[in-house]
């Protein structure tokens, strides 16, 4: 049997250990398959990465620190760019020619005529439509019951997540939020189930439910709308906190002890400090109080006022002022 050499052998003999080749060659190549193992194992490891680690980093207990809400002027220079780069102009609004032009009324005459371009006919059973909608809500005119264009809500939301600094763990409440013209904003951007309304308008709900909720694919968002008046919040629950309250030209048709009825009771549902709760147009259900009893009012309900705001619409002529307050006593 052969040998490493004289020397190696002798001291191996003389301690009663012989070492052959093909030991020394089994050997080696065990080490080699372990070595390629444990370094094939380390290349594929799933372990995070700084890449993957700075990704997730903008994700923490469910905020999306870097979530972008207002459009930049790069956004603005971006599509300018665009518009300009493809030749496109203005021309007069009519009717293209196409498979079925049509006008919103043109549109809602066929949905009750001729039920839309291809329809189920016979009993319910065999209609495959799992949510019914009217036609007046498909047709969206309920886009037209507001003093000024529908692109208007997204104004609103930009404004105020802004100003409240929110995040999508945020809780908010809208006092009348109608058709969700600017509800459907918070409620895409925000947490599910984060979002919650009170309107006591069945029409609007309807739109709403039936219609915007559905065809914008926030269903399952499942914000909390509640039928009621009268400033009732007993159905949102006891121990909510929320992290911005606001009123879109609704307190301006409201009685002032109304408002303050529905102000006093959700002093103690916003958070404290950092809370914000905005009415717009004006406060007039304070201010003619007279200054100083408006503000001693306001105070004795632990609330601060942080003045008159005003904001600019993206796409339309507009600016909307808004009054802000928040919670000083915890």
């Amino acid at each position: 049997m052969a040998v490493l050499s004289s020397s190696y052998s002798s001291s191996a003999m003389q301690k009663g250990i012989v070492v052959t080749v093909p030991v020394l060659v089994l050997t080696a190549s065990l080490s080699a398959v372990i070595f390629f193992i444990v370094s094939s194992s380390l290349s594929s490891c799933s372990c995070p990465s700084s890449i993957s680690t700075s990704r997730n980093d903008a994700i923490v207990g469910g905020v999306r620190s870097e979530e972008k809400i207002s459009t930049s002027q790069e956004d603005i220079d971006w599509v300018k760019d665009l518009i300009r780069s493809n030749g496109l102009h203005m021309h007069e609004n009519v009717l293209r020619k196409g498979i079925n032009p049509r006008t919103r009324e043109q549109q809602l005459q066929d949905l009750i005529q001729y039920k839309g371009i291809s329809h189920y006919v016979g009993d319910e059973a065999s209609n495959h439509t799992a949510l019914p909608c009217p036609g007046e809500l498909l047709v969206e005119e309920h886009h037209s019951n507001y003093g000024e264009p529908w692109a208007g809500g997204r104004d609103v939301f930009e404004f105020l997540a802004e100003a409240s600094r929110l995040k999508p763990n945020a809780r908010v409440l809208e006092i009348g939020c109608g058709t969700l013209r600017v509800g459907l904003h918070f409620i895409r951007y925000l947490n599910p189930g984060n979002f919650h309304c009170l309107e006591k308008d069945e029409l609007s709900l309807m739109a709403a439910l039936r219609y915007e909720l559905p065809s914008q694919g926030l269903l399952h968002k499942r914000p909390l709308i509640v039928r009621g008046e009268d400033m009732e919040f007993r159905k949102f629950g006891s121990g909510v906190a929320y992290d911005l309250i606001y009123a879109s030209a609704v307190f301006l048709h409201m009685p002032d002890e109304l408002v303050w009825t529905g102000v006093e009771r959700l002093v103690d549902k916003l958070k404290p400090y950092e809370g914000r709760m905005f009415v717009s147009h004006n406060m007039k259900f304070c201010t003619r109080l007279g200054g100083e009893k408006c503000t001693e009012r306001l105070a004795s309900l632990g609330l601060e006022s942080l003045g008159r705001q005003t904001h600019d619409s993206l796409l339309f002529n507009h600016y909307e002022i808004w009054f802000g307050f928040r919670r000083i006593k915890g």
